[in-house]
């Protein structure tokens, strides 16, 4: 994708009403990828090759670290995604290889990034966090490698110079803060304090929650950041209790699961909790990560719209069938699903498996340009390609449909409140 990056507009789906965006106009120029793209089995971008060409992916997503328990429903999503795009015969077989993204602190990301660049994929798949992205996408442009993550929600990555080979499913923060802050604000509270982790996904969001909750007339009583690999978080949890406010927003991955008790022992009831799709998760006695207090009335925010029945089922149906637990909550595994099917189309559209070539067709097969055809399937939108037209890609994650700076025009951002099992349900 060599566009101009330009003007766009981004709205967010919460339940049936459509909350408006500001326009954010960006000026710079997406030159031509540098390098030499990786992945080239032949076939030259735009001539559809003689016969099935072979897709060589990657996964950097956290199967360790911060951001594990959501490392199986986003790699059930790219396994069950290889697995549906192979089993459809089309002219494209996927071969994936998955690595181990960990975090920023752990940092096993350096590793596994090295590994899937030395074996020759054209795409990868992560990271998860949109700090670990910002040390990577680097590498990955000079190599000619597309990006595309699941669940990057860091605002900066709509102006990051990634030669058009960066694009994400999740919406930014930008959307999310914004209904996390008008969320408390219509539940009538009028201070708050933030608790939220010092790095790209946490300071972005706490800017955009801020924001929007000052904007409904609500007032940011106390501010307390941390470090990812921190354990202790007595300090942060004192300057929230010092402020007394009305509601706690919380801006973490697993550290919430000491942050909670910890706010809880200091008074501060579970009810006035605000999370986010880094901590929204299923803390149950029979989920691996239960918390010891109870999370009744905590409510939180999480991208993406409410998932079918039988999509859940064929990610437990992959997921178990390869050995492993079963998920305790699906939090990114459309996106990550949805990840990899764009891929696969934009490869098959393009006749190619370099990396800029792919590129190059997804926000045609996304319904971001052209007059395509919509399509819910790989197995659909394949056949509208195969048979000379053009697919418009409409997925679980949502319709997609990538901007000129391969960001989703639009997104739903789900609402959730916990029962007393510590089990959420969504109210929108």
């Amino acid at each position: 994708m060599n566009a101009l990056k330009g003007s766009r507009v981004a709205k967010t789906l919460t339940g049936i009403a459509l909350v408006g965006v500001s326009a954010l106009v960006i000026a710079g120029c997406s030159g031509s990828p540098a390098g030499t793209p990786s992945g080239d089995t032949g076939g030259g971008g735009g001539e559809k090759p003689a016969g099935d060409i072979t897709l060589k992916l990657g996964s950097l997503l956290p199967q360790t670290g911060s951001l594990s328990f959501l490392g199986p429903p986003m790699e059930s999503g790219v396994g069950l995604a290889v697995q549906e795009i192979n089993d459809a015969k089309a002219g494209i077989t996927v071969d994936m290889t998955s690595e181990d993204e960990g975090d920023t602190d752990t940092k096993a990301y350096e590793t596994s990034i090295s590994k899937l660049q030395s074996a020759g994929v054209a795409g990868i798949v992560g990271a998860a966090a949109s700090g670990v992205s910002k040390l990577i996408l680097d590498g990955n442009v000079a190599k000619g490698i597309i990006t595309i993550s699941p669940s990057n929600t860091s605002p900066d990555f709509t102006t990051f110079e990634d030669d058009g080979l960066y694009f994400r499913t999740a919406p930014s923060d930008l959307l999310q803060g914004e209904v996390l802050g008008n969320l408390i604000a219509e539940d009538g509270r009028k201070t708050l304090g933030i608790i939220y982790q010092n790095d790209a996904y946490g300071t972005g969001l706490d800017a955009a929650i801020k924001e929007t909750f000052e904007s409904a007339g609500g007032q940011v009583v106390a501010e307390a950041s941390f470090n990812v690999g921190d354990a202790q978080f007595d300090a942060q949890v004192a300057t929230i209790k010092a402020a007394n406010p009305d509601a706690v927003a919380v801006v973490s991955f697993d550290q919430f699961r000491t942050i909670a008790p910890l706010l809880v022992n200091a008074g501060i009831t579970a009810d006035k909790f605000y999370m986010v799709d880094g901590n929204t998760s299923n803390y149950g006695a029979e989920a691996s990560t239960n918390l010891p207090v109870s999370l009744e009335g905590a409510q939180g925010t999480r991208p993406g719209p409410a998932l079918s029945d039988d999509f859940t089922e064929r990610l437990q149906t992959y997921w178990t069938g390869e050995g492993n637990s079963t998920i305790q909550d699906f939090t990114y595994a459309a996106e990550a699903y949805d990840a990899v099917v764009l891929m696969a189309l934009a490869s098959l559209a393009s006749g190619s498996t370099k990396g800029a070539d792919i590129a190059a067709k997804m926000q045609e097969v996304s319904g971001g340009s052209g007059d395509g055809k919509a399509c819910t399937s790989f197995a659909d939108c394949a056949k509208i390609i195969n048979d000379g037209g053009v697919a418009d890609y409409n997925g679980y994650s949502g319709d997609v449909t990538f901007d000129e700076n391969g960001d989703p025009t639009g997104a739903a951002i789900g609402i959730f409140k916990y029962g007393a099992d510590n089990l959420y349900e969504r109210t929108n």
